[in-house]
């Protein structure tokens, strides 16, 4: 089994990310920073948020849902706020989304709030609400589950210090993944996290049995080219010690988005 973890950047490089993944078609894709607007007529909007403003492919989860037609696709929103086009405001969902190729059917699973809840009338304030989500599958292949779990970590503006919502965050993490998994499972819990390697997360994320690869395997960067800003460590793979890792990797190319992609074979 190929499991890849990817923020995919609200879909700013759509068409290599699009063509990457329907290339690698991984068995189970774990994908943050995703763009979901059913009122769109035009396939690109802009997100605003002070001075920062940053293209948006309007339907990022159902292009890649098309790029990968025997994956079943579930999206999971964070928040409702608004694009622009022009000088017009439409509609917009955020989140994350998990594609799960069919041959795995999907046992178990859980969508969840690590921080916050769901804001229907804006994206709201920074720290925003961030959403995590939980699938146990069976591994026909080895004919036993596996737990696969992915959040996107909130963003501070102080930066990826501690803080308590980031220490909540990862208990409400834990509590998801406790939610589905079943005492022997193994466990693969990963995502943008947006801390440093040296977190307290990690020990919280212990409490799983969980062991970071990113670090753990001397990896220094998860971002690409399109990232200008210092701290290159974002991205984040953990599995328990149930888990045989056949192969992981911090992709450099093709670049994708701001971050790299994390794929593992299991």
């Amino acid at each position: 089994m190929r499991i890849m973890c990817l923020n995919g950047w609200g879909g700013t490089l759509h068409e290599e990310a699009r063509a990457y993944l329907a290339r690698e078609a991984p068995d189970v894709l774990c994908l943050q920073e995703v763009v979901h607007t059913p009122a769109a007529n035009k396939d690109w909007l802009d997100y605003r948020d002070g001075d920062h403003v940053l293209p948006q492919r309007a339907n990022f989860f159902q292009d890649i849902s098309a790029a990968l037609p025997e994956h079943v696709a579930i999206f999971c929103p964070a928040a409702q706020g608004i694009l622009w086009d022009g000088d017009e405001t439409v509609p917009s969902q955020w989140g994350l989304a998990t594609f799960v190729h069919r041959r795995f059917p999907i046992v178990g699973q859980m969508q969840g709030f690590v921080h916050k809840g769901f804001s229907p009338d804006g994206y709201g304030e920074h720290p925003r609400s961030r959403s995590a989500h939980v699938v146990r599958l069976h591994d026909f292949d080895l004919g036993k589950p596996i737990t696969i779990a992915h959040m996107h970590g909130l963003r501070d503006l102080r930066g990826k210090i501690d803080t308590p919502e980031r220490l909540a965050q990862a208990q409400r993490l834990v509590g998801l993944v406790q939610a589905v998994a079943e005492p022997g499972d193994r466990l693969v819990v990963c995502g943008d996290f947006n801390v440093e390697p040296d977190s307290q997360t990690f020990g919280i994320l212990a409490s799983l049995g969980l062991k970071d690869l990113v670090v753990g395997r001397g990896h220094s960067d998860t971002r690409t080219s399109h990232y200008k800003k210092p701290g290159r460590y974002a991205d984040y793979m953990l599995v328990n010690e149930t888990v045989e890792v056949l192969a992981f990797t911090v992709v450099e190319q093709p670049e994708v988005s701001d971050h790299r992609p994390l794929l593992i074979e299991v």
